[in-house]
């Protein structure tokens, strides 16, 4: 597929593996990067890289999928931004970032004026779903501009689900993630609860796998469990920001979360503790500490569900 000249900008974890399966596509695809070394691997696979988010003003499409509010602002808007090149902008911004609804309606106001259409397309996954074909995508923004870059984000992996017009994907994104924090910690209580009484990691987590409640995410998240290995999917301080989202939407909405109040307070403490750098399944090792208790890996061979 080479019909539109695509953009990229924020080759991290997760757009690097994104960037892959474009170009294995066919895709023609320009990057940038904060930090032009991780754009190494993509030379390697075809892709050409700039050197300023201005010089992608003459692709087609642009994607974004940088890390906070602040970062979607200067990329876009900045002094070297997408956008600070008078009579030159792309037809399509999509971002793919999980960030403030002040933040997209200051760049979507910019966008407009220079004649680009912009839409949210956050995604639901880690690296190693990106890799696996399995991640998905939500997507929001004017239904025709969606039909005409739907192909493109049907490349990400194994589906894209449209609910409506304009930030309408980011917030539910922003209810994923809610729910991806809750549902980490009931999981971290009932598996501490489970060997503190006796029971293995491995032989409960395969329990789970293969009953009503197991999921592809506790498939996924079986080794970090059984093997402790922490290597970041997700940060603790990533899951704060889209908390901290999160419970500013439920304000505006007038929706109480008690439970992801909890969870939020908790998410804190993990970052206090100096686990925010690590990934979110650390969590596991706040409940062990707050039960006593201290995890070793099981060193056990588990599937995460997606080789």
């Amino acid at each position: 597929m080479n019909e539109l000249s695509i953009g990229w900008i924020g080759v991290g974890r997760m757009g690097l593996q994104i960037c892959r399966r474009l170009l294995s596509a066919g895709c023609d695809v320009s990057a940038y990067n904060r930090t032009p070394e991780k754009l190494a691997p993509l030379v390697a696979e075809g892709a050409k890289t700039v050197d300023s988010p201005a010089k992608l003003a003459d692709r087609d499409i642009v994607f974004t999928m940088v890390a906070d509010p602040d970062a979607f602002v200067t990329v876009t808007i900045g002094a070297e931004g997408l956008f600070s090149v008078d009579g030159a902008a792309p037809g399509f911004l999509i971002d793919s970032s999980t960030i403030s609804h002040e933040a997209s309606e200051k760049v979507r106001a910019r966008a407009e004026a220079q004649g680009t259409v912009l839409l949210a397309a956050p995604v639901s996954g880690n690296p190693k779903v990106a890799r696996a074909g399995r991640l998905t995508v939500v997507a929001s923004g004017p239904l025709d501009a969606y039909e005409r870059v739907k192909p493109y984000l049907q490349l990400f992996g194994s589906g894209v689900s449209y609910v409506g017009e304009g930030d309408l994907a980011r917030l539910v994104k922003i209810c994923h993630n809610l729910l991806l924090g809750v549902v980490t910690q009931s999981l971290t209580e009932i598996t501490v609860l489970a060997e503190k009484a006796g029971v293995s990691r491995a032989d409960f987590m395969s329990f789970i796998n293969q009953s009503v409640m197991g999921s592809t995410f506790t498939k996924y998240k079986t080794p970090a469990f059984v093997n402790l290995d922490f290597t970041p999917t997700f940060t603790g301080h990533l899951l704060r920001k889209d908390f901290e989202l999160g419970l500013e939407a439920g304000r505006e909405q007038n929706v109480p979360l008690p439970t992801a109040a909890l969870v939020h307070q908790l998410v804190i403490a993990l970052i206090g503790s100096g686990r925010g750098d690590q990934d979110f399944a650390t969590l596991l090792l706040q409940e062990a500490d707050a039960s006593g208790i201290r995890l070793q890996p099981e060193n056990v061979e588990v599937s995460d569900g997606l080789s």
